[in-house]
């Protein structure tokens, strides 16, 4: 491996490396090397020539935030962001939860059946009325029951329409 160090008074000194040994001391492909110096992480002076204490301390950097989960500044916001939601949602999971086990909150599948059920009943209660009063009361007039009957039904299926 090659690396040229240029001293230069009251500054830091300039160490350069070609393309193919800083494939080498990074262990990357060719290829990975260009996408570093496309994101500007291989920070690149000339022909196969390339700065190599900021290149690797932009590389440092990079696997560092992606060992921590940051991905790049855009992930990293993005990730903070998803992990927020992913807290909220999940304290929201665990309140319902906690709701249900106190009984302050029913599944509207249960909510449902019940009251269906319940006004079926009523419905089949209110359409007997014109039997138990031809039973009860044999006096009364057939055509009062059904007129009764008509009305109870009219009703019914005006309440059955919304209206």
């Amino acid at each position: 491996m090659k690396i040229l160090s240029e001293l230069a008074l009251g500054e830091e000194p300039l160490h350069t490396v070609g393309g193919k040994d800083l494939c080498a001391l990074f262990d990357i492909s060719p290829a990975a090397l260009t996408d570093l110096k496309k994101r500007g992480l291989a920070v690149h002076l000339s022909h196969d020539c390339y700065d190599l204490t900021a290149t690797t301390r932009a590389y440092v950097q990079h696997l560092r935030s992606m060992a921590a989960g940051w991905g790049t500044g855009d992930q990293a916001v993005t990730l903070t962001n998803e992990r927020a939601r992913l807290a909220k949602e999940q304290a929201d999971a665990q309140a319902i939860k906690n709701a249900k086990l106190r009984g302050e909150l029913v599944e509207a599948s249960d909510v449902e059946r019940t009251w269906g059920d319940a006004l079926r009943q009523l419905r089949a209660r209110i359409l007997a009325v014109p039997s138990r009063m031809r039973s009860d009361l044999p006096d009364i007039d057939p055509q009062t029951i059904d007129a009764i009957d008509r009305a109870l039904r009219s009703i019914l299926t005006e309440v059955g329409n919304g209206n």
